[in-house]
């Protein structure tokens, strides 16, 4: 047990902001990414993780033989199968049929046990299904341990503390937006809130994907993991709230990030195609400065290969020729990335 707060203590580290110029309909931005992917386990969930930790630790220690159960698309799994092994704690992962197979690979290789709920939850995904069996197991078991990083305001405390002022201290005075995908609303409570009492200039922007309810919106069909709920965000209100809103359509997102590799060789998951892809609606929509802005890449695309990246998927899910087409439109309008230079 006095292990814990040393572990957690330990388990973060800083990630670099990558700039690249954007083209796109005759004008050339400056664009930030915050590359989140320079994580120990590769995304914006190893902070998440550290403090729901944390936090279950404050209200009651984790002592060895602790189980942990949490619904996940995938990240915040992977977070938590690296540090709950650490303080001899045993996690079980909610996992659905839209997880990647290479994520789940990874959680099993961690030592996670994988529970993977296939029942859709007729809302365009399977985030109430997930968190019914969750609560299934910890009404079953007295002893299990639930973060729940959709209703814990740990997680969006742990962003204000870290990832808003590495983004402003890095971005530096010239920072005028954020774009911050959506799922729990978490991240982007964390960051707003830092951002509205350090740098109120600074607009925080919310990406959700169409067929999401995080943010406002209506239920269907979502192809995306990482990016949109089946039901409202419990964090983003008050001042954990955001300045404006851009719901995102998945299939340009996966087109956005194809470009992306081709152009700069930086893959990305989908998620990140959506935050790169709101910045594009806003200035197409006259609704950005000339100041620079930031996408938060909230992980890379290795385990997506098989997926956003591969054409075998896209034709079983028979949206091949709707990439195809939203990869030749964005090329049409003059899309092009170019690399600068990164920021540690």
């Amino acid at each position: 047990m006095p292990r814990v707060k040393p572990v957690l203590a330990r388990a973060l580290r800083k990630t670099p902001l990558l700039h690249l110029d954007v083209a796109h309909r005759g004008r050339v931005r400056r664009l930030g990414l915050k590359l989140e992917e320079h994580g120990p386990t590769g995304s914006v969930k190893d902070r998440s993780a550290v403090g729901l930790l944390q936090a279950l630790h404050d209200e009651r220690p984790l002592t060895p033989g602790a189980v942990v159960v949490e619904s996940t698309s995938g990240n915040l799994g992977l977070a938590l199968a690296r540090l709950l092994p650490s303080i001899d704690c045993v996690f079980l992962a909610v996992v659905d049929l839209k997880t990647p197979h290479a994520t789940r690979t990874m959680l099993t290789e961690r030592g996670a046990r994988v529970i993977v709920v296939d029942e859709p939850d007729g809302q365009g995904g399977y985030l109430l299904s997930r968190l019914r069996r969750v609560r299934e197991l910890c009404d079953r078991n007295a002893g299990y341990r639930w973060p729940n990083q959709y209703e814990n305001w740990a997680s969006p405390d742990i962003h204000r503390r870290t990832t808003g002022p590495e983004i402003t201290e890095q971005a530096g005075p010239d920072l005028g937006a954020v774009y911050v995908p959506v799922s729990t609303g978490g991240t982007l409570a964390g960051i707003s809130a830092h951002l509205r009492r350090h740098r109120p200039d600074v607009a925080a922007v919310a990406v959700d994907v169409r067929g999401s309810l995080a943010v406002a919106g209506s239920a269907g069909r979502r192809l995306l993991p990482g990016i949109g709920a089946s039901r409202p965000s419990t964090f983003l209100h008050g001042s954990h709230g955001y300045d404006r809103a851009v719901h995102v359509d998945d299939i340009e997102a996966i087109a956005v990030c194809r470009i992306l590799a081709e152009d700069v060789g930086l893959v990305l998951g989908g998620s990140s195609g959506c935050a790169v892809r709101a910045l594009l609606t806003d200035l197409e929509n006259g609704r950005m400065d000339d100041r620079l802005a930031v996408c938060l890449a909230a992980d890379g695309g290795g385990k997506y290969r098989d997926t956003l990246y591969c054409d075998d998927w896209a034709t079983e899910q028979g949206i091949v020729k709707e990439i195809t087409a939203a990869v030749e439109q964005l090329r049409r309008e003059g899309l092009f990335f170019d690399r600068k230079h990164q920021e540690h």
